[in-house]
């Protein structure tokens, strides 16, 4: 008879406060598991792009679709299949260089490189019905290239590129839709020198940052707009060695976070984060296996920096790494994709906190695959709210309040995200108070089985 797996699911705290936080499993029970079928796109896709909406919590991807004549093509995951989601490559001509997100309410966007207007930029939006243009069509003054795009809280779009102006030739460039017309953020080509691998995202008190390669020292940068100027963020050029494929992203607490593959150890990752006004390594420098590229960095809701890269010492398969507070260890088995994984892109549920990536799946002919870190599928999942666990975080105590559980003798265990036992004990109490106060900072599970049984949840050590 297969075991009954009690499973309260990860709640995000989007406001302030202790809030419960919790985990489906421990990282021993988990695994990646595709989300309906390997390979869902009708032909090769590329310039594969990922992102949650945040009314549904369904994922979605926008690709160049080959298909469909190299246009742009979005699908989404309606709970059972991939479906398109307006007409499949609704763009004018060829769409390059996609990048998809979602304004506040929940309406997908995506801006591309467009072939049809001489390779500039153009943003679509889905009104319900149909892709419809946002400002002008191919809106910036020359080709572009690294796009990436953003919103800010009151639900502007922002678009980050790689600007080539004859007179500021490949440098970055920030602009915004005011409503009417695409405006630029500042000065156009703001970068001391060239730029690739152009990144945008926002802090929390709306501020653009970009990260970028400069090409003339080939390392990283990231700049931030300060209402007037573009200014540097710490030292520019402060990685130590060539920063390719470089991607920002911000923690709950407002740190940003830059992942890059790292020439001075022999293109391995390295992850750094703003401490003050340096940027300091996340760990030890080039943690991941060497010629790491197609990278995405993404934040867990407990606050972990994790990375996604194509792994070409296994086999240009995908890896998934994350920081537990001590070093970097790989989530789930390295290279755990069918077959070479191209483009690959990282980011957490809304609904359940889990890690999903999408990738372009040499397993199956470069179609895209999505998979998430998750429970085995022969494990039957019965959603419960019996169990607490206060307060969460902590920095001494931590309540095991087990109510609701249907046994009466239990046992509980506290392990760390490596899976070494910290603590366990047997107990018919209720309610059980541990001491957690020389535990070093970080996340924990927390197992409460019995015959048949178990609940898992995590709290944060502060």
């Amino acid at each position: 008879m297969k075991a009954i797996i009690y499973i309260l699911m990860l709640l995000i705290p989007f406001f302030g406060g202790a809030q419960q936080s919790w985990q489906k499993s421990s990282p021993l029970d988990q695994n990646w598991m595709t989300i309906g079928n390997a390979g869902f796109s009708d032909g090769a896709a590329y310039y594969l792009s990922m992102a949650f909406c945040p009314s549904d919590g369904q994922p979605y991807v926008a690709f160049e679709d080959e298909v469909n004549l190299n246009k742009a093509t979005v699908m989404k995951f309606n709970g059972i299949d991939w479906i398109n989601v307006g007409n499949a490559g609704f763009s004018d001509s060829v769409a390059r260089y996609l990048s998809l997100a979602f304004n506040p309410n929940g309406q997908p966007y995506v801006a591309f490189q467009d072939w049809g207007d001489t390779t500039k930029i153009t943003v679509k939006k889905f009104d319900g019905t149909t892709w419809i243009n946002v400002g002008n069509q191919g809106f910036s003054y020359y080709n572009a290239e690294d796009i990436s795009l953003a919103f800010n809280s009151a639900g502007q779009p922002h678009v980050a590129f790689v600007d080539y102006n004859p007179n500021n030739f490949a440098k970055a460039t920030v602009m915004k839709f005011d409503g009417v017309n695409w405006v630029n953020v500042g000065n156009a080509g703001f970068s001391a020198g060239q730029a690739t691998y152009t990144n945008l995202a926002f802090s929390s008190n709306d501020q653009p940052y970009v990260a970028y390669m400069d090409w003339y020292s080939h390392k990283a940068t990231v700049m931030k707009f300060n209402g007037t100027n573009w200014i540097n963020v710490g030292n520019p050029g402060f990685s130590s060695g060539w920063a390719y494929y470089t991607k920002l992203s911000f923690s709950q607490s407002d740190q940003p976070y830059v992942v890059y593959s790292d020439y001075q150890y022999s293109w391995s990752l390295s992850v750094m984060k703003l401490n003050g006004n340096t940027w300091i390594y996340e760990g030890l420098p080039g943690f991941s296996s060497v010629n790491a590229d197609f990278i995405s960095l993404a934040i867990s809701p407990s606050g972990q920096p994790y990375v996604s890269y194509r792994d070409h010492a296994n086999s240009a398969k995908a890896t998934v790494m994350n920081y537990d507070g001590n070093t970097w260890v790989n989530v789930g088995n390295a290279g755990f994709s069918s077959g070479n994984a191209a483009n690959t892109n990282l980011a957490f549920s809304p609904t359940n906190g889990l890690p999903y990536i999408a990738y372009e799946d040499g397993g199956y002919f470069d179609r895209v695959t999505v998979m998430k870190y998750d429970f085995p599928t022969d494990i039957n999942e019965i959603q419960v709210t019996g169990i607490m666990l206060y307060p969460n975080p902590t920095t001494n105590l931590i309540t095991v309040n087990v109510k609701g559980f249907p046994i009466s003798l239990i046992y509980i265990e506290i392990e760390d995200l490596k899976g070494i036992r910290m603590f366990e004990t047997q107990t018919n109490e209720e309610k059980v108070v541990l001491n957690v106060e020389n535990y070093p900072t970080g996340i924990y599970f927390v197992k409460v089985k019995a015959e048949n049984s178990i609940w898992i949840g995590k709290f944060c050590k502060e």
